[in-house]
């Protein structure tokens, strides 16, 4: 048996990945730190690079060191009586990889996971400019495949798909007991194709069917604009995710602004999952000082490192983050280090909650091990997993940015009392007709409502909710949240930066 596949533990210390579903390949371990820390790394990739050259004795010897003293020889046992005395014929190869899994699995982790070649290629796809699916970054919650945000202008995004929505179904196939990778092959696919989500959302009594058409996912991350409040000037950077370019995309973007003579400064990071670290690592340097650490490391052993930039003076203008429960990981760490780091305020909702940062560790034939290896605190040394950073400034979305897809198998009709009717009459009050109430009663003012929509948008003019007329309400709903023309959340940003 190869000592490589005996000794599947070895730690590489190669790539980081702070993804709340890890889409990113990560890349060259944090970079140059506060203490010694960065020595040991060193030492570490050194010891990676001559391990191939060691014998198999000095190879042994070198991994029962990393292990502890592990009893290695107890799972070397185990593989030889499977693989000689098994009546169901046992594969070398699926035998490794399943203790590989079975070894990750025990960890109670959702985000050290095995990937073997195939999916190891799927995985490398999202540093490319583009790759073909529905758009959505997803986690695995409560051994649950989750929603962490749709990407924007994503199938998932335009089908209504939100953060914490919980995927149960793959074309009416279960994905209980998969494990994240398996379940987002099967929801990723060619261009064209379709695919029918059944999820469950919080706060809906009913699962949800979700039909998407799957389209090329293009990995822009960095959006601009400016806007006018009180006869000044802001400049608002979005960023979608943490990939490859983005710090370079948003200094450029910053720059542009700044040219243009902004006052004021929003960066908006709802909706954004996460990334790589270099990269919030290289924005936050633009704008905090070199006085205090912008983000803390801390290792198994509870050793911390801390990052400072080298920047001597702060930005001449105000600057707000706007987050919201779709920020994860990469994000978080962009909001909580512009908060106490910077002193800037944070507007929105609470943020995801990914306080972990794992590392990439291939096994030398094309298949990689996702392990967690540390966990990032705030610079004030708080840890956030679970917990999400706190906006200094709460505000909630109007209702309607919250309501389900419309789902009819029956017509909604006068008197009924349902969980369908409630989110009908919240998409109407949002377009700006009066169904009277929101309790989920069809009453005659919603009647009344439905009715006159219906006569406005060219459609039979019934009174009642069939597929058309919903399917047209949660169109109308999607363009209006997607417009920004109500989005409380920006309009609050806005009001704190020039205040």
């Amino acid at each position: 048996m190869n000592v490589r596949a005996r000794f599947v533990a070895i730690i590489v210390v190669l790539a980081v990945l702070l993804g709340a579903a890890g889409s990113y390949v990560g890349i060259q371990y944090f970079g140059t730190t506060s203490n010694e820390n960065s020595d040991q790394t060193a030492n570490a990739d050194q010891d990676a690079e001559n391990f191939a050259d060691l014998s198999e004795d000095e190879q042994k010897e070198f991994i029962e060191g990393l292990s502890g003293g592990a009893d290695i020889e107890k799972v070397e046992q185990a593989f030889s009586v499977i693989q000689e005395n098994s009546l169901i014929e046992a594969d070398e190869n699926q035998l490794i990889e399943g203790a590989i899994e079975g070894m990750l699995d025990t960890l109670d982790d959702p985000y050290s996971t095995y990937m073997d070649k195939e999916t190891m290629e799927e995985f490398d796809q999202s540093i490319e400019s583009s790759f073909q699916g529905i758009g959505a970054e997803v986690s695995m919650v409560n051994e649950k495949v989750t929603v962490v945000a749709p990407i924007k202008g994503s199938p998932a995004e335009e089908a209504g798909l939100k953060p914490n929505d919980q995927i149960l179904e793959v074309d009416g196939e279960s994905v209980e007991g998969l494990d994240l990778y398996d379940a987002v092959s099967k929801i990723r696919g060619e261009k064209g194709s379709e695919v029918v989500l059944t999820i469950e959302r919080p706060g809906s009594s009913d699962p949800l069917t979700v039909e998407l058409v799957r389209d090329d996912i293009p990995l822009e991350t960095v959006y601009t604009d400016t806007k006018e409040i009180d006869g000044k000037k802001a400049g608002v950077i979005e960023i979608t995710s943490f990939s490859e370019k983005t710090s370079t995309e948003f200094e450029e973007a910053l720059k542009e602004l700044e040219g243009e003579g902004i006052e004021g400064l929003v960066i908006d990071v709802r909706g954004n999952p996460g990334g790589l670290f270099t990269d919030v690592q290289e924005i936050l340097e633009q704008f905090i000082t070199d006085d205090q650490p912008y983000v803390q490391v801390e290792d198994s052993q509870g050793e911390k490192s801390e990052y400072y930039s080298e920047l001597k003076e702060r930005k001449d203008y105000p600057i707000t983050v706007l987050q919201d429960e779709g920020s994860a990981s990469a994000s978080e760490i962009l909001a909580g280090a512009m908060n106490e780091a910077g002193g800037y305020d944070v507007v929105g909702t609470k943020s995801f909650g990914k306080g972990t940062v794992q590392q990439t560790i291939p096994m030398g034939d094309g298949s990689t091990i996702k392990l967690t290896l540390y966990k990032w605190l705030t610079p004030e040394g708080n840890w956030i997993h679970e917990e999400g950073v706190e906006p200094t400034v709460e505000v909630e979305q109007p209702e309607y940015f919250y309501t389900n897809p419309v789902e009819i198998e029956e017509t909604l009709k006068f008197d009924d009392n349902k969980e369908q009717v409630e989110n009908v009459q919240v998409m109407l009050e949002g377009l700006g007709y009066e169904p009277g109430r929101t309790d989920g009663y069809f009453s005659e003012a919603t009647e009344a409502a439905v009715s006159k929509f219906q006569a406005e948008e060219g459609l039979s003019q019934t009174g009642e909710v069939d597929e058309e007329t919903g399917g047209k309400l949660q169109e109308l709903i999607v363009e209006e949240v997607r417009s920004g023309e109500n989005d409380r959340q920006m309009d609050k940003a806005l009001e704190v930066l020039f205040n």
